[in-house]
């Protein structure tokens, strides 16, 4: 009888040792499949967001980006406009007005410091970054091509994102936070494609936490490259509101550096940019 129990005892003793290695190999199974498929440190999350700058604008050198800007108001197109972006390193950047209505119009932007410059006033018009983001189309949108110099970005989780087309791509959403003062949005949710790191949508909110606009970013070819061609945005504030911006040039090109002067800009004509 004690011979009996003694080989039930081992039996189950066996059992529970048994299922115990069983349950330790999957969860070190479920550990190492979630740290290799899931989480995604600082370093990538840098290198992530710098790879989807490079789609936007192809080049980390001084740039020149002709942008056509359209206007909807319920779906039906209210104005088109024109503006010629220059940028350099170091968060410095000038906006040329081209269309008729806005003829001489100019906004320079040094670091977090910003100038209006109108075409009947010699005196530059110092404005706040939220000041930048006012407006018909919002020169703050217009002027922003990278993430990298103002924010700080952290990873999220991985999100199926469903395209207009209805197809499905699987993206990193990443958390952006200001690092700068002049930073066009206090915060925004980044979708960004798993394999190519090529952006698909943003959701942009302001410093009081409210959500002010969506993005979404067309993929085309420029240069022989894969490109963000175009933005568009859905306005949360006001959802009758909708602006398409094509980038139709985006060329490598320097300017000298007295046009990012607002003094040289306020008393000379740079309608030839």
């Amino acid at each position: 009888m004690f011979n009996d129990l003694n080989a039930i005892s081992n039996r189950r003793a066996s059992q529970t040792g048994w299922h115990h290695t069983v349950m330790t190999c999957l969860l070190m199974l479920s550990f190492v499949f979630s740290g290799t498929s899931w989480a995604v440190d600082a370093d990538q999350v840098t290198e992530m967001i710098a790879k989807a700058d490079r789609y936007r604008l192809n080049s980390e050198q001084a740039s020149k980006v002709v942008s056509v800007v359209h206007l909807f108001d319920n779906d039906k197109l209210d104005k088109t406009r024109q503006y010629n972006v220059y940028t350099r390193p170091n968060r410095e950047s000038l906006v040329i007005f081209k269309s008729a209505v806005e003829a001489g119009q100019k906004m320079l932007m040094i670091e977090d410091n910003y100038w209006l410059l109108m075409p009947k006033s010699r005196r530059p018009i110092r404005i706040t970054p939220m000041q930048k983001l006012l407006g018909e189309a919002s020169v703050g949108d217009i002027s922003t091509l990278t993430w990298s110099e103002d924010y700080q970005g952290e990873w999220v989780q991985q999100e199926i994102i469903e395209l207009e087309n209805g197809e499905q791509v699987t993206t990193h959403k990443l958390k952006l936070t200001a690092k700068t003062k002049g930073a066009s949005y206090q915060s925004i949710d980044l979708w960004l494609t798993t394999d190519r790191a090529f952006p698909i949508k943003a959701d942009l909110y302001l410093r009081s936490g409210k959500l002010a606009k969506q993005a979404w970013f067309d993929e085309g070819e420029r240069n022989g490259l894969p490109s963000v061609v175009a933005m568009s945005l859905l306005d949360k504030i006001q959802p009758n509101k909708r602006t398409l911006i094509e980038y139709q040039e985006v060329s490598e090109q320097s300017l000298a550096d007295k046009y990012y002067n607002p003094a040289y800009l306020s008393r000379n004509s740079v309608s030839g940019l």
